[in-house]
Formats: structure tokens, C-alpha cells, sequence
């Protein structure tokens, strides 16, 4: 099966984020994002909205940037969006928007589905697991000048999963329960057929015989349905990273968007001089992914093939001095330099973790802290307290939602 992979400009930056609607008064998902779309299509030229669409369920809207040269202005693109979905919101008069990685007390069995067939054959197929992915996050696509730097750059990245899926945990909260995980959204969006960790493929043949391999046997349509945690997007020409849980200021998603465009271009220049990228054993590759969504900033990841452990937090730190150059010569410095404004001011699963133990347990004061960050950004807090947090609870009784 031949897969065209589109053309490209080098590094260039695409970002998408998904936002959850939910009830201003008691803090559960609402589902009425189909009243939102239609507005906002009636609102704009030609009757469609060019960049704010439906997700999968009926309580989310996504917003997709256009393509850019520097971060600041993919992320200037998603809040010109928000502020139209907010104004929509706003005229409703019930409602908030929010986003993180899970909602700290809603149940799969209260939300809709959006009416279209691809989302309905995902459903019958998963059942259980797939009505349970009420789940938020964030993508960011980088553009790849050359194809066959696609899968080498895709199996790079994998060494930095961790400090991604880290920075971005944003959900400690599952159905009521504190889960003692920092990203429990990393552990069930792997239960979808096709999502999870990429397979080791040496080159574009080998990922073009595996796409086939799966639309001969029936597992999926074509290539867009291979819902990795980063893979490439041919369609765009790019590398798409989808590790990262939803975050709630664009300040987060700015981070994220500079150290994702720094650490592909880093490595298309070592591609570009004959360097090999170095590329972590796969048990490597998938023990840090557990230990980040377990810990979060406390993981001890492992660093290289040698075994050598390292915490996250200190080895971001050190990756951010390195890309420095990098950020300098696409632009951005300035969000690069945001990724230490979250190790110090706590990661959002850390600080939903603050906000319930201040509230007594009660989730629906995190629903409100969200829902305030996503309006005024983060306000500044205490730094993390040290050691592991997210500890697991033991008892695995229900936090009250009230």
C-alpha cells in the first residue's frame, strides 16, 4: 500500500486542544456542544466554521490552529477560537468551558455521542472501553521536510514521552475516584485498538506494510485511524505528537508546543549532518511511560540505553538549556522558557491534587479551579511539595463529588 506523505515546510507548528463543556452550577459535563457548532457555523462564512469542530462526544469542541512558523502565533490562532466558543457560552449563560486530561467526577454513561458513522463504528467496536473515553488533550504537529526522517524522528521522540506525558498530566481524577496516578488518561486512551506506544518500523515501506496489514484484516480504514501516541500524519506531512493530556491555559500548551517544535527540528538538523538518533529499547520506551503517568514529576525515568535513571523534572530542566539555540533560531525562546514556570509552579494534576485537599475532597471546587484557569490563567501557588506525590489510595472508595 503506498501512503503518500504530503509536503512540508520544515518545523513549521499545528496545534489542536480539546475543551469540555460542563454546567456552571454543578460542575458535570453538558452536553451541548451540537448548539455550540451550529452558532458558530451560522456565524461564519459559508455556513462551516473553518477550524472549531465536534470530538467524540457531545460535551467537547475542538479547536485546530492553522499551520505556523513560530508557537506564539499557532497558539494566539487556538485562543482566537476559544474566545468564540466562549462567547457562545457566555450567551447560553448556564455553562463553562474547561480542559484537562479527565473530569474529576462525571460518568461515561451521561454522555452522547456524536452523530457520525466513524464514531459509531469506533463505539460498537470498543463497547465499555470506548464509551469510557471521556478524555481531553492536546496535539501538536511538526512539519518534517524529507518523508524518511519521519520514522526516525517519531522513534526519538519516544525517549522524551515521559517529559511530555509529565508536563501535560493534567488527570489524577476518574469518575469521582483519585486514581494515585498523575495521567490515568495515558492508561485508558492505550486500551483503544491501534493507540498506545508505536511499533519499532525501520522505515516509510515497513509503516506502509503495516497500515496494510491492518485494512486487509479489517482493523481499521486507512492510516488516520493508527491513534498512536506519536505518529505520523501523512496527510499534513508532519509528526504528530498525541501523548499529551488536555491542559487548561494557553501559557501550558505555548510549553509544550516550543519543547515538541525544538526537539524535532534538534533532530532533523542531527538527521541532516548523518547522526543517529539515539532510540531507547521499547521495554525502556514503555516502562516510562507507566512511571510518568504513575508519578508524573516524580518519575525516575530512564534516561538511555544504558539503564541510567534520572528524575524528570531535573532532566527537563537540563533539555531546556540544550534546546536553547534550537528555540533561538525558530523563535521561541520565550515559551521554551514557560516549560520551567510549570516545574516550579506544579504541574495541573498537582495542583487539582491541592485544590480537593483544600476543598475537603469536594471535585466539584476542581471543576471550578479548572474552569477559572482556562478564563485567568494560573495563579501562583506553592511550588510542589517534594517526594512522589499522587500516592494510590489504598481504600479505592469514591471521593465525594459534593
Amino acid at each position: 500500500m503506498h501512503i503518500e506523505f504530503a509536503r512540508s515546510a520544515r518545523s513549521t507548528i499545528g496545534l489542536e486542544w480539546e475543551v469540555a463543556i460542563v454546567d456552571r452550577a454543578t460542575g458535570e459535563l453538558a452536553s451541548i456542544a451540537d448548539r455550540v457548532l451550529q452558532v458558530l457555523d451560522e456565524r461564519s462564512e459559508g455556513g462551516t466554521h473553518p477550524s472549531i469542530t465536534s470530538e467524540l462526544l457531545t460535551n467537547t469542541v475542538e479547536l485546530v490552529s492553522g499551520v505556523h512558523e513560530r508557537v506564539a502565533d499557532a497558539v494566539a490562532d487556538l485562543e482566537g477560537q476559544l474566545a468564540e466558543v466562549r462567547a457562545v457560552i457566555d450567551e447560553l449563560g448556564e455553562y463553562e468551558l474547561v480542559c484537562s486530561g479527565s473530569h474529576p467526577f462525571s460518568q461515561w454513561y451521561d454522555q452522547h455521542l456524536t452523530d457520525k458513522p466513524r464514531y459509531h463504528k469506533l463505539i460498537d467496536r470498543t463497547r465499555w472501553w470506548g464509551r469510557n473515553m471521556m478524555i481531553w488533550g492536546i496535539h501538536v504537529h511538526v512539519g518534517i521536510d524529507d518523508r524518511d526522517k519521519a520514522l526516525p524522528i517519531l522513534d526519538g521522540l519516544l525517549a522524551y514521552l515521559p517529559h511530555l506525558q509529565a508536563l501535560s498530566a493534567s488527570s489524577p481524577f476518574w469518575a469521582g475516584v483519585e486514581t494515585g496516578y498523575a495521567s490515568n488518561r495515558a492508561l485508558m486512551f492505550q486500551q483503544l485498538p491501534t493507540a498506545g506506544l508505536p511499533y519499532p518500523l525501520p522505515d516509510w515501506p515497513a509503516y506502509e506494510r503495516y497500515v496494510d496489514d491492518l485494512v486487509r484484516t479489517g482493523v481499521i480504514e486507512d492510516h488516520s485511524e493508527v491513534r498512536w501516541d506519536i505518529r505520523p500524519s501523512p496527510k499534513w506531512g508532519t509528526v504528530e505528537v498525541r501523548v499529551c493530556d488536555g491542559v487548561s491555559t494557553a501559557n501550558e500548551i505555548a510549553a509544550i508546543g516550543a519543547l515538541v517544535q525544538c526537539l524535532v527540528d534538534w533532530m532533523s538538523d542531527r538527521l541532516d549532518d548523518g547522526e543517529t538518533l539515539t532510540v531507547l529499547q521499547p521495554w525502556y520506551v514503555r516502562e516510562n511511560k507507566w512511571r510518568a503517568a504513575r508519578y508524573g514529576m516524580d518519575a525516575e525515568i530512564i534516561t538511555d540505553v544504558a539503564g541510567t535513571e534520572r528524575l524528570v523534572g531535573d532532566d527537563l530542566r537540563d533539555l531546556i538549556t540544550t534546546l536553547v539555540p534550537v528555540a533561538e533560531r525558530l523563535g521561541c525562546q520565550a515559551e521554551l522558557q514557560l516549560v520551567r514556570a510549570t516545574l516550579e509552579r506544579g504541574a495541573s494534576y498537582q495542583r487539582q491534587l491541592r485544590v480537593a485537599e483544600a476543598a475537603g475532597g469536594d471535585l466539584t471546587a476542581v471543576v471550578a479551579h479548572l474552569a477559572r484557569e482556562l478564563r485567568e490563567g494560573v495563579s501562583p501557588v506553592e511550588p510542589p511539595a517534594s517526594g512522589r506525590s499522587a500516592e494510590p489510595d489504598d481504600s479505592a472508595e469514591p471521593v465525594p463529588a459534593t
